[in-house]
């Protein structure tokens, strides 16, 4: 879903409007936390997470909608969103990363998410997955 609501060219729309806004959003979460609890590829991922994912879904949909430059949901109920300060109890190595984003780009091709944004989306989520990683080495 591109916006054709305006003239702007698309490098000029947030990722939040090339993805058609909170449903797309909600839906690429939704897709990526059923991926986590089914495939057996994400299990390291899945086990540092709680037994169960609501509130997990709820707070990424929150984040990544103002993260993707649409309305700050997460900002408005928790305040700054302090990534890595708030990760910092679950054990994110190499592989919960590799995991995470492998996991992502498969909720991303399941969802659709137009192609163009595909690689730009990668390279943001593989830049910040990295920055949380909290065990392990290079």
């Amino acid at each position: 879903m591109l916006p054709n609501h305006d003239d702007r060219p698309l490098h000029q729309h947030t990722a939040f409007e090339l993805l058609g806004g909170e449903t797309p959003v909600r839906l690429l979460v939704d897709r990526f936390y059923d991926l986590m609890d089914l495939e057996p590829d994400y299990a390291a991922l899945r086990a540092v997470h709680p037994p169960t994912l609501e509130s997990a879904r709820d707070k990424l949909f929150w984040f990544l909608c103002g993260w993707l430059g649409g309305p700050d949901l997460y900002v408005q109920r928790f305040g700054h969103p302090r990534l890595r300060a708030r990760h910092l109890p679950y054990p994110i190595g190499i592989r919960e990363r590799d995991q995470w984003l492998a996991c992502m780009a498969q909720a991303m091709r399941d969802c659709e998410v137009p192609e163009p944004l595909q690689p730009r989306l990668a390279q943001a989520f593989a830049q910040t997955a990295d920055w949380m990683r909290n065990v392990g080495g290079a």
